[in-house]
């Protein structure tokens, strides 16, 4: 007798410790587990869901090993090439650039041959303080200003960069801020379609004039003068951008 009431304590015991009818626990959301519920069924949403969670954040674990090899090169042609301690300004270092006149001249001077992935036209002679406002210029305001227009902005068309003379091709005056390496003016756009839009034309045409002004507007700032074709007549067919600094702030015209 006294067995069998220990038999039913045991069992009285067991059972209440561990019903049948317990839930298995779910996975989070996000997770990458399939949820199965009391019923034995199983949801793999979650498994499928990889845009969120810890499969998210894994994703770059699981690229190919073709696909990093290749990213690594990349990465070191970029630095081999990279000006200015900066890997987005691709150039080459050239130096001190002798004065042909009193006032040019270049002290660590660097030629650009493209920023941000944008190239230039023509290899540009400056210094690094007037490469990196045409590297902030370009990722804040041109890039994102052309981004709409023909799959985007390629290239810049320059118009002119390091020249030892004096302003506007005068024969007397101040040497020019180009002379210092401190300036690029800019002519136009090539965008990854092919076409093209100019100061010149673009200036006023329906379709690209709110861009282009936006663009000699938010120059303001990185650069210390900014010219354009409301400044003068010299200025009709291109941007003139310098870093040269005033007490009062940017001069922009």
């Amino acid at each position: 007798m006294k067995r069998l009431v220990v038999l039913f304590c045991v069992m009285a015991t067991i059972s209440y410790a561990a019903p049948d009818n317990s839930q298995r626990p779910e996975s989070r959301p996000g997770t990458g587990r399939p949820t199965i519920s009391a019923d034995g069924t199983i949801d793999r949403s979650a498994a499928e869901n990889k845009q969120s969670g810890f499969w998210k954040s894994m994703r770059p674990v699981f690229r190919s090993p073709k696909a990093g090899r290749e990213l690594r090169a990349q990465q070191k042609v970029l630095a081999a090439g990279a000006v200015c301690g900066d890997i987005s300004i691709q150039g080459k270092a050239i130096g001190r650039v002798p004065a042909r006149i009193s006032g040019c001249g270049v002290e660590n001077a660097v030629k650009i041959s493209s920023v941000s992935g944008v190239s230039l036209s023509s290899t540009s002679t400056m210094d690094c303080g007037t490469a990196r406002a045409l590297k902030t210029w370009v990722d804040r305001s041109a890039k994102p200003a052309l981004s709409k227009k023909g799959g985007g902005l390629k290239q810049i068309k320059v118009a002119a960069h390091y020249a030892c003379r004096r302003r506007n091709n005068a024969k007397t005056g101040k040497i020019s801020e180009h002379g210092k390496g401190r300036a690029i003016d800019i002519s136009g756009f090539r965008l990854a379609d092919g076409s093209e839009i100019s100061v010149l034309k673009g200036w006023n045409a329906r379709s690209s004039r709110k861009a282009l002004r936006k663009m000699h507007a938010d120059a303001c700032g990185p650069f210390g003068t900014v010219l354009g074709p409301k400044a003068n007549r010299f200025h009709l067919d291109h941007f003139h951008f310098d870093t040269a600094r005033y007490r009062s702030g940017s001069y922009c015209r």
